[in-house]
C-alpha cells in the first residue's frame, strides 16, 4: 500500500491527478487525511520548486495614502510590494545570520566604524540599467537627508561620510557599531537608481518581480523580473499579486474560498478554528513583534511621569494576551526589547498590574480628572478596539478617566500614529536592540513616536554601539531599558506572535521571526505544488 500511495503522490506532483483525487484514494484505502498529506508534502519536496503561477496574498496594512517610496512605508501592505520590486544591501535570515543580496560581501575595521560593501558584478535594476557602488551611496544620501522624512532616518544618521571605491560603497562611522550589517537590512533602503532622487515612487529596484499596476489601498500587481540576478533558483512564480484586506473577516474568506494564497495577520481568536480548515494551515512563529499603545511624553497630560506609570500599572497584561493573543505571544514589560533579542537581560522586574498602585500614581500626578482620551482602530493590531476596551475597564477600576476614540483604518498611519497624543500602534521589531531604539526612541529618529528625547539615553545607545565586549555592552542595554520601564511613553502589554494562514498548494513555506508572511519573502521562497 505504502509503495501505491508514493505512485498516487508522484502522479500528483506531475499534475497527472488532483489533489482531491490523491486524497480520496488514499481515503479509500484506509490511509488518514494526515498521514496522507504528509506523504503528498514529501513527493512536493523530492520534486523540487515548480515554476510557473500567480501568488496572491491578502494583506492587512493598506490605505488610499500609500507610496512606492520605501522612505515613506510605515505598514504592511508598502512593505509586502517593496519586496517584490526592490531590495537591500543585505537581509537578515531567519537564522539571525546576515545574507548579501545587492551587497556581493561586507567587511568591517577592527574598531567598526568603516564598512565596505561590495556590489554584486552584474546586476541590473529592472529598468535594465546596471547596479553601481554611486547607485548605494546615493540611496544613503537621501535617506539621511531630513527632508526625505524617512523611516531609517536613525539609522543612517550615525555616518560621518560615504565614499564609493570602484565597485565598493564605504561608509565611515563617528561611532563604531558592530551590528551596522543589521541595520542596512532596514526594508527602507531600498536600493534604487541614483538613490531615487529622481523619481522616489518609481518602484524601479532589484527585485524578483516588476510592478505593473499600483492602486494605492485596494491592490499592486507584478511580473516576473526576467534579468533578476538570483536566477531561476529563486522567484518561481510567473505574476504576484498584493490584495489589500483590511477586514479581517473579508481577508479569512479570500484565503478559504481560493482568492489568495496567503493572508497576515489572522486574528488570535480564529486561528485555532481556521486551522482545522481544509486545504490551508495556519501558520504563526513568535519573535520581536509587539502591540502597543504610545503617549507623547512632551504632551500634556502625558509630559507627567506619575501619569505614565499610572497608566503602565492599570494594564492587565495577562488578560490581553490570554484574550486578545489567545495564548499566541507573550506579556511586555513596557520597553520594546524581550528575550528574542541578543543581549537581553532577564533581571528586568516585570512590572505587575496593581490598581492599587496606579490609582496611588494616578492621584500623584495631579491629572485634573478630564478624560484621557486612546485612539485606537481595527487595523492598529489584530484585536485592538477590543484591547483598548479591556484597558479602559481595568483603568477605570483604578480611577483613571480613560476613552476610547474609535478612528476609521484608512488614514490612520499618516492621520493617527506619530500624530495624536495618545493611540494603539504595532512594531514588527528589529533584529538587533540598537537598531530598535535607533528607529524609535533615539531623540534624532523621525519615527520616535512616544517623543522619548533624552540626552542620556541617546548617550547609552551610543555607547552602546562602541563598546565591543558583549557584557559591558549588555550592562549599557540593561540600564537603558530600565529607564524606558519607568520614564517612557511606551505601554508594551504584550509580544504577539506572527500569525499567517497559507493555502496548502504553497510549499516552500518557513516562518521567519523577523516578520509576518516569512518577512515579505514568500513571493522569492515559496512555491505552489
Amino acid at each position: 500500500m505504502n509503495d501505491e500511495l508514493k505512485y498516487l503522490s508522484t502522479r500528483t506532483v506531475k499534475c497527472l491527478m488532483s489533489r482531491r483525487e490523491f486524497m480520496g484514494k488514499a481515503a479509500a484505502m484506509g490511509v488518514s487525511a494526515v498521514a496522507a498529506s504528509t506523504m503528498f508534502a514529501n513527493a512536493v519536496k523530492a520534486a523540487g520548486p515548480v515554476k510557473g503561477g500567480t501568488f496572491r496574498i491578502g494583506v492587512q496594512g493598506g490605505e488610499s495614502t500609500n507610496s512606492q517610496d520605501p522612505a515613506l512605508w510605515a505598514s504592511d501592505v508598502p512593505i509586502a510590494g517593496g519586496n517584490h520590486w526592490g531590495e537591500t544591501l543585505v537581509e537578515v535570515g531567519p537564522d539571525g545570520e546576515i545574507e548579501n543580496l545587492v551587497a556581493e560581501s561586507f567587511e568591517g575595521s577592527a574598531d567598526a566604524k568603516t564598512w565596505r560593501f561590495k556590489v554584486r558584478q552584474g546586476i541590473e535594476f529592472s529598468n535594465g540599467k546596471s547596479v553601481t557602488a554611486e547607485d548605494v551611496m546615493r540611496t544613503m544620501e537621501r535617506h539621511t537627508n531630513e527632508d526625505s522624512k524617512s523611516g531609517a532616518l536613525g539609522i543612517v544618521q550615525g555616518i560621518e561620510s560615504m565614499r564609493v571605491d570602484g565597485d565598493v560603497f564605504e561608509l565611515t562611522l563617528g561611532v563604531g557599531n558592530a551590528d551596522m550589517p543589521y541595520l542596512m537590512a532596514d526594508y527602507h533602503l531600498k536600493i534604487q537608481p541614483d538613490g531615487g532622487f529622481d523619481d522616489p515612487t518609481a518602484a524601479i529596484g532589484t527585485g524578483p518581480y516588476n510592478l505593473e499596476t499600483d492602486e494605492p489601498g485596494v491592490r499592486m500587481t507584478f511580473s516576473r523580473n526576467p534579468n533578476y540576478w538570483g536566477g531561476d533558483a529563486v522567484a518561481h512564480y510567473e505574476a504576484a499579486e498584493v490584495i489589500v484586506l483590511n477586514d479581517a473577516t473579508a481577508r479569512t474568506a479570500a484565503l478559504q474560498s481560493g482568492q489568495v494564497d496567503a493572508i497576515n495577520r489572522v486574528e488570535p481568536k480564529i486561528a485555532k478554528l481556521l486551522d482545522r480548515a481544509p486545504n490551508l494551515a495556519v501558520r504563526n512563529v513568535s519573535g520581536r513583534g509587539h502591540y502597543v499603545f504610545i503617549m507623547h511624553v512632551d504632551t500634556a497630560p502625558f509630559d507627567e511621569n506619575e501619569l505614565r506609570l499610572a497608566l503602565k500599572h492599570a494594564i492587565n497584561r495577562q488578560e490581553l494576551v490570554d484574550k486578545i493573543l489567545q495564548g499566541y505571544g507573550g506579556i511586555g514589560n513596557d520597553m520594546p526589547i524581550n528575550a528574542a533579542y541578543p543581549l537581553f537581560d532577564e533581571t528586568i522586574p516585570q512590572r505587575a498590574f496593581d490598581l492599587a498602585k496606579a490609582a496611588e500614581h494616578y492621584k500623584k500626578s495631579g491629572h485634573d480628572g478630564s478624560p484621557i482620551i486612546l485612539r485606537t482602530a481595527d487595523g492598529a493590531f489584530p484585536g485592538a478596539v477590543d484591547a483598548a476596551a479591556l484597558f479602559q475597564q481595568s483603568a477605570q477600576a483604578a480611577g483613571i478617566p480613560l476613552e476610547i476614540k474609535r478612528e476609521p483604518n484608512d488614514g490612520y498611519w499618516s492621520e493617527v500614529w506619530n500624530v495624536q497624543p495618545f493611540c494603539a500602534s504595532y512594531w514588527g521589531g528589529r533584529p538587533v536592540q540598537d537598531q530598535m531604539y535607533t528607529t524609535a526612541y533615539l531623540s534624532t529618529a523621525d519615527w520616535n513616536d512616544t517623543r522619548w528625547k533624552r540626552p542620556e539615553f541617546d548617550e547609552m545607545l551610543l555607547s552602546a554601539r562602541a563598546e565591543l565586549d558583549k557584557a559591558k555592552r549588555k550592562e549599557i542595554y540593561s540600564k537603558m531599558g530600565r529607564m524606558m520601564n519607568e520614564e517612557g511613553g511606551l505601554i508594551l502589554p504584550m509580544f504577539n506572535d506572527f500569525i499567517d494562514a497559507v493555502s496548502n498548494d504553497v510549499q516552500g513555506w518557513e516562518p521567519d521571526p523577523n516578520g509576518p508572511m516569512m518577512n515579505w519573502y514568500g513571493c522569492k521562497k515559496t512555491w505552489k505544488a
